[in-house]
């Protein structure tokens, strides 16, 4: 049985008695649940050495470029030759390119013999262009000089070469199709170009096959899942000054802004919460429309530079960005609607935000004390999605086993080489798909940790705040945040670490369920009869439920660590214990208050995802090396980022109030249902039943 938490945190006497005079919250503890500390700083230093091991075998640029024949990557200035500027990857053999997209061919795309350019090269309206291989050998030419010269030497081959060249075995190839920029790839138009191939049959070349094959074989390679995947990465590191802008100033300024709003015109901020939030779910899923293309002439496509306005290409990255179109649509329509059906319980809200923000006013450091969480985190944030780049981008460079006949002019050799002519691919090894994994749960863990700290911190000053009401006013510390948080550091870090730690591992969980679920509706793998469709559906809810009733533990529990010092299962347990027995009380006054700030999180989130997208659709990011694929990824991120900002700065609002009604809840428990030490109006907000019955009707 826990004895009265009056007598530990207050000083009034206690069930026996005896006076306590050692004042607020100081009372005899000791470091809890150390071997959750020690398991997190060890995280911690695996997560250095996966980093680590990310930083020294990744390169960025595989995200964006592709490799030429010899295994460089298009763009790198170290490759040798020295690829600066040289950043698309183009296809010199077109009947390499049209077998490898036959249906049972064993040529492989990838081995078909490509070149770094630095534009796609076009077919002459009058002559032969060509595009040669790389200078070198008797081809006296510079990089440079063969750039200027269009890549064309053809004029200075040898009959050897001459004759090589037009069995489609170089060193110079034919355009004869013309090509356009697609994600940094010349994807051939399957329209080859007449004068072109007049040309090319009088000098007595090889057949060229012409057919619609040859777009699709570069288009399928272009639109796989995992050239997708590498081109949203790639949009993350390419739009860091819109994450720093939106992901972190914009959030911080408009978090700081709500705060002021709560402490100065608290009445009226609950309204305009809950109409900012339907204006900017609006916006935001007008936004995905206007990309989308189904609002204006203004979506993504896969094109980079200029074009014809007539040839079209279809990418993933629409169908995405249409898809979460619908998805925002749904989410919407259900937000407006539950806003609406909450306007009547505002005032309720109101009353519970009052004495929050009195709370502020009394202790004003915790308007500014978030902003230590919010320096750690973004520090690690940048830190953190550098590793995941360079993680994503650290397969190994291996040239293809094949058997296919690709033989080539060896300009090194002075002969045609048929014995080492397969290209190369970015190999991904297992453990490579366990490090990601492992840093995508580590970004998850330290938010969390970071978060709980914050708001253990903030519990300590409130309840600093509330149980010195009356005549122990006085005794309130000239800065209880820092005191606060010297508690925190000095006793209950393990606690914490193992609060954050549940919260993450039941996170995962449910994502790997949800994964397993997505493959089972995929495959056609759903249960047949009601009974199962009915489990099935029950488990997706219960998995919801356990979800939310762990966060909110978990918050209740940070409470009592603050507060007592217990370690996380003890709290959460005293919490549990106090919330069950005062439900009626204060349930629907807490869910109603939280309600209004998890549309306040929202309203900055959104805010974040709005100027993302504003800041995306600027030339920077139109054309040129800074194109990006999509604004889906990057707005994710900014509206992830804003969400996590806003947390720690509402959470001392979330966290003022939740403390405050605990310990209301532990106040009225032990004087026999009279709270003594709770702040005038949140006895006249909890106990006034004909009031509260009048709001809820």
């Amino acid at each position: 049985m826990r004895g009265p938490l009056g007598a530990v945190i207050g000083r009034y006497p206690s069930s026996d008695g005896s006076a306590q005079m050692e004042g607020i919250i100081k009372h005899n503890r000791k470091c809890r649940d150390i071997a959750f500390l020690l398991l997190f700083i060890a995280f911690w230093v695996a997560m250095n050495v996966n980093s680590s091991f990310g930083f020294d075998k990744g390169n960025p640029l595989r995200l964006t470029f592709g490799l030429d024949y010899k295994g460089n990557v298009c763009g790198d200035r170290h490759a040798k030759p020295g690829l600066r500027e040289l950043d698309l990857k183009y296809w010199v053999n077109p009947n390499q390119v049209y077998q490898s997209g036959l249906k049972n061919s064993e040529f492989k795309l990838s081995n078909a013999r490509t070149i770094c350019l630095m534009d796609c090269p076009i077919p002459s309206e009058d002559s032969l262009n060509w595009v040669c291989d790389y200078p070198e050998g008797e081809i006296h030419l510079s990089m440079d000089d063969w750039i200027d010269r269009n890549y064309d030497y053809f004029e200075f081959l040898t009959p050897e070469m001459r004759n090589s060249s037009l069995q489609l075995q170089g060193p110079c190839y034919p355009v004869i199709f013309p090509s356009v920029n697609v994600y940094w790839s010349c994807q051939f138009i399957a329209r080859a170009s007449n004068m072109s191939l007049r040309h090319w049959e009088q000098m007595g070349g090889v057949k060229i096959n012409e057919d619609i094959v040859i777009d699709k074989s570069i288009h399928r390679s272009i639109n796989s899942r995992s050239s997708v995947l590498k081109r949203y990465m790639a949009d993350i590191g390419k739009s860091w000054p819109v994450l720093i802008v939106c992901g972190g100033i914009l959030p911080l300024f408009l978090s700081v802004i709500w705060l002021l709003m709560i402490r100065h015109f608290v009445s009226g901020m609950p309204w305009i919460t809950v109409i900012l939030f339907n204006v900017l779910i609006v916006s935001v899923t007008m936004f995905y429309y206007l990309k989308a293309g189904w609002i204006g002439n203004d979506a993504i496509s896969p094109i980079i530079g200029e074009h014809d306005p007539y040839y079209r290409v279809f990418g993933r990255e629409l169908t995405h960005l249409r898809v979460a179109s619908v998805l925002m649509t749904i989410v919407m329509i259900t937000a407006v609607l539950s806003s609406i059906a909450i306007v009547r319980r505002i005032l309720m809200a109101t009353s519970v935000l009052k004495v929050a923000a009195k709370v502020i006013g009394e202790v004003q450091a915790l308007i500014i004390f978030p902003v230590i969480p919010y320096l750690i985190l973004a520090v690690f944030y940048m830190i953190w999605l550098s590793a995941a780049l360079y993680l994503f981008s650290s397969g190994h460079i291996l040239q293809n086993d094949c058997s296919s006949n690709c033989c080539v002019y060896d300009l090194a050799l002075k002969r045609v080489n048929c014995d080492r002519c397969c290209g190369y691919s970015i190999h991904y090894t297992p453990h490579i798909a366990i490090a990601i994994l492992f840093h995508l749960f580590g970004c998850y863990w330290v938010t969390q940790f970071f978060i709980a700290c914050s708001s253990t911190v903030i519990a300590g000053s409130v309840a600093s705040y509330y149980w010195a009401h009356g005549e122990t006013s006085p005794d309130i510390p000239f800065l209880p945040v820092f005191s606060s948080m010297k508690r925190l550091i000095r006793y209950s870090l393990g606690s914490v670490a193992l609060g954050s730690l549940t919260v993450s591992f039941v996170e995962s969980i449910r994502f790997i369920l949800e994964s397993v679920r997505r493959k089972l509706k995929v495959y056609n793998i759903m249960p047949d009869s009601q009974v199962g469709k009915v489990a099935f559906y029950s488990t997706q809810g219960l998995r919801k439920s356990i979800e939310w009733t762990i966060k909110s533990v978990n918050r209740n529990a940070y409470i009592m660590i603050a507060i007592t010092g217990k370690s996380f299962c003890t709290a959460s347990a005293i919490a549990t214990e106090l919330i069950m027995s005062n439900i009626l009380r204060i349930g629907k006054v807490n869910v109603i208050g939280d309600v209004i700030l998890f549309l306040g999180k929202l309203c900055v989130s959104l805010s974040s995802a709005v100027f993302a997208f504003l800041m995306l659709d600027t030339h920077k990011y139109r054309s040129a090396h800074n194109k990006i694929s999509s604004p889906l990824f990057p707005v994710l991120v900014c509206w992830g980022l804003g969400y996590v900002v806003a947390t720690l700065f509402f959470g001392v609002v979330e966290m003022s109030i939740d403390t405050i009604i605990l310990s209301f809840c532990q106040d009225s428990e032990e004087h026999q249902g009279t709270a003594q030490y709770a702040p005038p109006l949140l006895m006249e907000t909890l106990n006034d039943q004909n009031e509260m019955q009048r709001l809820t009707q």
